[in-house]
């Protein structure tokens, strides 16, 4: 999409590239947003996305003047 949009053309590495980056960033924020060990479910990824997800949204949200 963003090729698309810009009207570019990445190469094979570029793309890959810039997945394996975005792909990193989501585990990070996953693996940090994950509930800790006392909360009963220690490393839980998708918790942490949801949390990180809601957390994401509620800064726009908080940016924007909405609360």
């Amino acid at each position: 999409m963003a090729q698309n949009s810009q009207r570019v053309s990445w190469t094979f590495e570029e793309a890959d590239a810039k997945l394996k980056n975005i792909m990193r960033n989501i585990y990070t924020s996953a693996s940090e947003a994950a509930p800790p060990k006392r909360r009963g479910s220690p490393g839980n990824l998708v918790a942490g996305a949801n949390i990180a997800g809601f957390i994401k949204v509620a800064d726009a949200m908080l940016d924007q003047g909405l609360v």
